[in-house]
């Protein structure tokens, strides 16, 4: 809608121009200072300029007025043009405020070492990159979701001997000699008796037995997150294993070397990071030739800039803040820029259950699952409330709100309004069929105002998604369902004189809400 505003505007003029959205409604829909932008060049004043751009825009049929107040120009929409707008997103449906983009994104997130079930941390990732990936889709952006495998290096092979040594505890009379570091857990315990199953109890008895435990309990836990990330509704395009691409480390390697972005020092291989604004040189390959985990993201993301992809978007944990600097550095001696590079850091969760820090799971060992928390409060409720802050900032909830069936729960609030407006229609024995074609007319202050907020959605998701702030899509929504809250215990809606027109608004409202929830991977519920 604002887009349809901003075209009627530029018919009269020729410059760039801001256009807000005053804090008080009752100035209008729309403002613009786009006359004090053009008071120098016009050599006029401000207020003058204002006046002469109302007179041009009073025949526009897209507003009812426009009006100029010290220099600002304030416009309000006219019923027609909102009649025509909702009308058009009530028949949209879920399709309702999509749009069409030419970029290509490629976006990575979750990635979770397959060494053991997804906890709350990883969850958080999961829901935002899994929100920014459907939004940026229905906006029209071709956008494919990837998880990279780490199933190469010491944290696999750490697995394997921590199911060795769970089955040798539970299966021999073998004196276990537990390392300093290994996966704790009953999850391993329950590996080592699926291990038992699928290779005999022998298995336990052969310390050579460590690279085969190592990568069949690495498939066995990748079945499990994605079980896991299933329960919330989270699926991905592409699955890319560190191991196979390793096969690729000697032309990644050639390529630093080319760029002169590598040296040798102290039998090590060095990344010149330091030159790419990084603090300091990172080692890529250590005395005894082994790639560093670095160097499994050098590849990883020579990969990713050989597939052409017009932007690349990484979601990673707060704690990984420090490799950003040496994957960029390492990105632009592969010759690639690495200003097409967008890292997107994710905070930490902290839980809480009637006020008191959550339990942790003894199944994971010192973590709280994903599945424990969506099956105490339900995927709904977890997506929401992790799409309630920035993804960068902390975040604490207490699940025992997120079960209130009042307005604290705010899933439960806006899923209310949806709701509220199926029953309206039910009790007035109409379908939103029957009113999508009612034209507005003579709409009063409350009813254009609401209708206006529930014709923004698309607004909000342009802004969302394009500042990354999935919040905003919350709080939008949220919004929208305390405005017809209050709307429909001012109004009488079912019997009234304007009944179908009222009727129409609400089904607006709806369709905002639904596409809203439905783009958060949440289903809005007809009846509660």
């Amino acid at each position: 809608m604002k887009k349809s505003v901003i075209d009627t505007i530029k018919k009269h003029i020729e410059n760039d121009f801001v256009l807000e959205k005053p804090k008080d409604n009752s100035f209008g829909h729309y403002a613009t200072p786009l006359a004090f932008s053009l008071a120098k060049s016009l050599r006029k004043s401000p207020m003058i300029i204002a006046d002469e751009l109302c007179l041009k825009f009073a025949d526009e049929v897209i507003f009812e007025s426009a009006t100029a107040i010290k220099g600002y120009i304030n416009f309000k929409l006219s019923d027609d043009f909102l009649n025509i707008k909702a009308t058009d997103a009530i028949e949209a449906n879920l399709d309702f405020a999509k749009g069409q983009k030419e970029q290509t994104i490629l976006l990575e997130f979750v990635s979770a070492n397959p060494t053991g079930p997804m906890h709350i941390g990883h969850a958080r990732g999961a829901v935002f990159g899994d929100t920014l990936a459907n939004i940026g889709k229905h906006l029209g952006y071709q956008i494919t979701t990837e998880y990279y495998v780490n199933d190469a290096g010491s944290q696999i092979e750490m697995l394997g001997l921590s199911i060795l040594l769970a089955g040798q505890d539970r299966y021999t009379e073998i004196d276990v000699k537990w390392p300093d570091e290994f996966y704790r857990g009953e999850y391993v315990y329950d590996l080592a008796d699926d291990a038992k199953e699928a290779f005999g109890i022998e298995i336990f008895s052969d310390e050579n037995s460590i690279p085969k435990l190592s990568t069949w309990g690495k498939d066995k836990m990748m079945d499990l997150i994605r079980a896991n990330l299933a329960m919330a509704d989270i699926a991905f395009d592409s699955f890319v294993s560190e191991k196979t691409l390793f096969e690729k480390w000697d032309a990644s390697y050639e390529k630093l070397k080319s760029e002169d972005g590598v040296y040798e020092k102290e039998g090590k291989v060095w990344l010149k990071s330091s030159e790419k604004s990084d603090e300091k040189d990172r080692v890529v390959v250590r005395e005894d030739g082994r790639p560093t985990y670095l160097a499994g993201d050098i590849i990883y993301h020579d990969d990713k800039f050989q597939r052409r992809y017009d932007h690349y978007i990484n979601i990673w944990g707060a704690d990984h803040h420090g490799y950003i600097a040496r994957v960029k550095a390492a990105i632009s001696y592969l010759g690639y820029e690495s200003d097409k590079l967008e890292v997107i850091l994710s905070q930490m969760v902290a839980l809480l259950k009637g006020g008191e820090p959550y339990k942790m799971s003894k199944r994971a060992g010192n973590f709280i699952l994903m599945s424990d928390v969506i099956d105490e409060i339900g995927s709904d409720a977890l997506r929401f409330v992790f799409l309630t802050k920035k993804s960068d900032t902390h975040l604490e909830f207490d699940v025992d709100l997120l079960k209130q069936q009042d307005s604290s729960n705010p899933i439960y609030y806006i899923n209310y309004a949806h709701a509220r407006i199926n029953q309206i229609f039910q009790k007035s024995g109409k379908s939103v069929e029957d009113v999508v074609g009612v034209h507005f007319n003579n709409l009063d202050e409350d009813s254009r105002n609401l209708l206006f907020s529930a014709l923004l959605l698309h607004e909000v998701l342009e802004d969302a998604f394009e500042s990354r702030q999935l919040q905003k899509l919350t709080e939008y929504l949220r919004n929208l369902a305390a405005s017809y809250h209050q709307f429909y215990n001012k109004h009488k809606i079912v019997g009234s004189v304007d009944e179908d027109q009222l009727l129409k608004l609400s089904a607006m409202v709806a369709t905002s809400i639904r596409v809203g929830l439905s783009l958060m991977g949440i289903t809005a519920k007809s009846k509660m």
